[in-house]
């Protein structure tokens, strides 16, 4: 590993940011050009004692997933991603549909969003990407999930709790736009693909799902007001609005309540509750 090159991107690449580039407060006496360690750390969710001694060249070599989070906190591009994993001796990841990588602007976006506001980048499985605070304390920590469970489709359609937060006269249209979203990406990505292997799972594992795959709808929209039923703050009226990037096939997914609503005021109670909760993980 090339610890002098390693520890001299990193650096270079967190003095470029500000605080308020990723959500962050200023706050006063910052003499730190750009981000704190510490900052990048709680941002990575790994600690700062890991994240210092990798920047400071001491560090053991940082696994993929390391490098993943770091560039995800660094909101490097796709280039500058490629370029850490070189560096840590990776190789160069895929540039697939399915990679990890967020794009920045849409990072940019997630950071420029208020305090209360739910929002989640999601990949063409519905894997959770990337989520602000408010989205965690709406759904729950969502993206280190493992295996099929990281699909919100897999979720929807084989675990017992998939549905609890919505409301359930809504179930009924979720469950066909989540058939035809994935049956789109199947007939792009083929039957061996990730995309593939999970339709093929879930038509052994639920009967609603194989009934919605046999009926073979594409294009199924979401309505743009939904109900959900949170087990702390109750029920919640949300308008889902969608953003997508089609060159890496990401969506980020915002919920908004309407100003001065019942929901609006939940929303805030909500963040409220779940910033007291949350704390960066160490690792």
């Amino acid at each position: 590993m090339d610890y002098v090159e390693l520890s001299d991107f990193l650096r270079k690449r967190r003095e470029l940011l500000q605080p308020e580039d990723v959500g962050l407060p200023r706050g006063r006496r910052r003499r730190t050009p750009g981000l704190r360690r510490e900052e990048v750390a709680a941002l990575a969710v790994m600690s700062t004692d890991y994240y210092s001694r990798l920047e400071g060249g001491r560090g053991p070599q940082p696994s993929a997933e390391m490098l993943t989070a770091i560039a995800r906190a660094l909101r490097l591009t796709l280039d500058e991603r490629d370029h850490l994993f070189v560096l840590a001796r990776h190789g160069v990841p895929p540039r697939t549909a399915s990679s990890d990588h967020v794009n920045p602007g849409l990072l940019r976006i997630m950071d420029r969003l208020d305090d209360d506001t739910p929002a989640v980048v999601l990949n063409e499985l519905g894997e959770s990407l990337a989520q602000t605070r408010a989205h965690v304390a709406f759904e729950g920590e969502q993206t280190g999930l493992e295996g099929f469970e990281r699909s919100a489709v897999y979720r929807w359609f084989a675990q017992e709790d998939g549905r609890a937060l919505y409301a359930e006269e809504g179930w009924a249209n979720h469950s066909r736009v989540l058939t035809s979203g994935l049956r789109s990406v199947v007939a792009v990505a083929g039957e061996r693909s990730k995309a593939g292997v999970l339709a093929k799972a879930l038509r052994e594992l639920s009967a609603e799902f194989a009934e919605l795959w046999e009926a073979h709808e594409v294009g199924v929209s979401h309505g743009g007001l939904k109900r959900f039923l949170h087990p702390v703050v109750g029920e919640l009226e949300l308008y889902c609005q969608l953003l997508d990037d089609r060159a890496m096939q990401q969506t980020l997914l915002v919920f908004t309540a309407s100003p001065g609503s019942e929901s609006d005021e939940r929303l805030r109670l909500l963040s409220v509750l779940g910033n007291q909760r949350l704390q960066p993980t160490e690792n």
